[in-house]
């Protein structure tokens, strides 16, 4: 039985971790190439959760609301960018974490003007509803599976844009030497509004695929955002690998730390002692583990030396 729960908890850290590396993804692209501290990410997860629970009530389709996740979120990025983000090249992080911080509000409120302040529920569709037998004798839920499967698809997909083709190329220089493709003919702004709404796309889709298992409320993107920060510092900033990496740790330490940690302090605490002590430390172990990263690689696991 504790070798089932084990392999079971397993898999939720891989899709808690897969669902982080969607909203890590874009935050990293977005701070690598254009050197930006966007708090406003988690609402774009907002964005995307909200969409895609409108367009499944109207529509009762899951494949049209995550289309329409995606391109909620990529147009608001894409908009976003334009109107407030370009304003913000070149200045103090301050100034950025301060502009991105209203974004936060005005994105909270609009969304409550809009949607009203009840969560909305964004159903599994029925062919991926239920349970499927594992090996072993597992029977684990097919959609939590399916989003493994879609978030390793993207960290494929993530992979070949960035290494094996030309808008991936200047993706890479433009982190490195910005003002040197900007001289060779690469049209920067353009550059950067895909960057940014790509990125917004990303975290517009884990909005929607985590919204059929929690609700969609106002605030839900700022929990996730605070992990997707720990994920970037543990992987390396500008670094997809790193992303991928910093998010399968953090998924797997905090399920199985929540999980296994009081059980473990219950071998020589009282069972109550245990379970406080137990839930506290679990509550820090990924920022205790990105502090470990830290000391051992100031700059992150494939983060770029000095």
């Amino acid at each position: 039985m504790t070798t089932l729960l084990f392999i079971e908890q397993i898999l939720n850290g891989l899709q808690f971790g897969v669902m982080l590396f969607l909203m890590a993804a874009g935050l990293t692209l977005i701070f690598g190439v254009m050197g930006l501290i966007n708090l406003a990410h988690g609402s774009l997860y907002m964005v995307g959760a909200f969409a895609a629970a409108a367009v499944a009530g109207a529509t009762g389709s899951f494949l049209l609301a995550l289309a329409a996740a995606l391109a909620a979120a990529a147009v608001a990025g894409a908009l976003v960018e334009i109107t407030v983000i370009r304003r913000l090249y070149g200045k103090a992080h301050l100034d950025q974490v301060l502009a991105t911080f209203a974004l936060i509000l005005i994105f909270s409120e609009g969304t409550r003007w809009i949607f009203g302040s009840f969560p909305l529920f964004l159903d599994i569709p029925d062919y991926l509803s239920g349970p499927v037998s594992l090996p072993g004798g597992i029977k684990y839920p097919l959609y939590r599976l399916a989003l493994i499967l879609i978030g390793l698809l993207v960290a494929a997909g993530l992979w070949w844009l960035t290494a094996r083709t030309r808008i991936g190329i200047q993706i890479r220089a433009g982190e490195n030497d910005r003002e040197m493709i900007a001289a060779l003919g690469v049209n920067i702004s353009a550059l950067y509004t895909l960057v940014f709404a790509l990125g917004a796309a990303l975290a517009g889709l884990a909005g929607a695929l985590v919204g059929a298992i929690q609700s969609v409320q106002v605030g839900m993107g700022e929990p996730v955002l605070i992990l997707a920060f720990v994920v970037i510092v543990i992987g390396g900033i500008g670094s997809i690998k790193g992303a991928f990496i910093g998010a399968i740790l953090v998924g797997l330490t905090d399920t199985l730390g929540g999980i296994f940690l009081p059980e473990l302090f219950k071998i020589f605490m009282e069972s109550g002692a245990a379970t406080q002590t137990g839930s506290a430390l679990a509550s820090m172990a990924v920022y205790i583990l990105m502090g470990v990263v830290l000391i051992w690689r100031p700059t992150g696991l494939f983060g770029a030396r000095a």
